[in-house]
């Protein structure tokens, strides 16, 4: 007869442990990241052959030689068709889903948005642009799972720990000040005229998540490009005021007016909808305001962008546009304003204090 004490007894063996060396997981990441880098300038070697490419992307995406040789290959009449060699390799790039190349592609968005929206009226064929700018788009949709971006706004009939309100106090759970800075993301695959201007809107708001590492040059092609959608500063229209829509009827007035004898200067003016229009003044607010004093050429490009901008909207009556455009001229005006440059945390060296 068996002792089924001891067996119920004894103590189960211990569980197995399995140790993962992360470090080992860090070098393979790291190894997979830099064969997409390396892959990626390669091939971007076969494409600018008019100058030699940088060894890392960290360098790249500084290089003036290279953005300047990228840039007349997007200048040519025929850049963005489906068959680009260039618009394939900036598609390709930015699905590596790799940040650094990531970043290289975005720092061409305002070049590729402002082509792409300048020649819509030209009815020239940019399945290649429109790859690109999906992508991003799709991108977005991704990462925030479709949903709105919202702000609450302070407000003052509440009480907060600054301010005791003199009014009834309500829920706050009803009242709160909710303002949509991005509305919700549908998935699109194809690029038509009434998605249009969300699309390329999406596309800008990407690259102003990531303004703070952009270089000046693409901040500049940026506002070059806001001058031109504006149309020769927003005034001394030749036609009629066309109100911003996304209909068809509003591309189609646009190529009209091209077709009337539109002037070079006034060649690029597009309809200016509200999707579009708020990731670009966050974009110009950045340039005015978020810069530093050895950034004076960027910032008075943003200016003469904005001024061309407030120009436009008033031309085309578009109260929400002229609010927006004249409140950060302003705020550029009382940026300049040597009365507002005092600090009144230093200690003054005078023998009397006024109070």
């Amino acid at each position: 007869m068996s002792d089924s004490s001891s067996s119920h007894d004894s103590p189960p063996p211990p569980p197995t442990t399995t140790i993962v060396d992360d470090s080992e997981t860090t070098v393979a990441n790291d190894s997979d990241s830099n064969a997409k880098c390396q892959t990626a300038i390669q091939s971007l070697a076969t494409i600018v052959t008019t100058t030699n490419i940088p060894s890392t992307i960290s360098l790249l995406l500084d290089d003036d030689a290279v953005s300047t040789a990228i840039l007349s290959l997007l200048l040519r009449p025929d850049s963005g068709a489906g068959d680009n060699n260039l618009c394939r390799w900036l598609y390709d790039t930015f699905q590596s889903a790799e940040p650094s190349l990531q970043l290289l592609v975005l720092r061409f968005v305002p070049l590729i948005a402002g082509l792409y929206l300048s020649r819509v009226p030209l009815r020239q064929p940019q399945a290649g642009f429109e790859a690109v700018l999906l992508a991003l788009y799709a991108h977005e949709t991704t990462s925030r799972a479709g949903q709105a971006l919202t702000v609450n706004i302070p407000d003052l009939s509440h009480p907060s720990i600054y301010h005791e309100s003199k009014g009834l106090t309500k829920n706050n759970s009803t009242c709160l000040n909710i303002a949509v800075i991005s509305s919700t993301l549908d998935p699109h695959g194809t690029v038509r005229s009434t998605r249009r201007a969300r699309i390329v809107g999406v596309a800008l708001e990407l690259y102003y998540s990531k303004i703070s590492r952009m270089p000046r040059e693409s901040k500049l092609n940026f506002c070059e490009s806001c001058e031109k959608w504006a149309g020769q500063n927003g005034e001394k229209e030749q036609s009629r005021a066309v109100i911003p829509t996304l209909s068809d009827d509003s591309w189609r007035e646009e190529e009209n007016v091209a077709m009337g004898g539109r002037s070079e200067r006034d060649s690029g003016r597009i309809p200016l909808p509200w999707e579009l229009l708020q990731p670009i003044l966050r974009i110009l607010g950045h340039c005015l305001l978020g810069l530093k004093v050895e950034d004076r050429e960027v910032v008075e490009a943003a200016n003469k962008a904005c001024q061309s901008l407030y120009l436009r909207s008033l031309h085309d009556i578009n109260a929400k546009a002229i609010l927006a455009t004249g409140s950060l001229l302003r705020l550029r005006e009382m940026a300049l304003d040597p009365k507002n440059q005092i600090d009144h945390t230093e200690i003054s060296n005078d023998a009397v204090i006024s109070v």
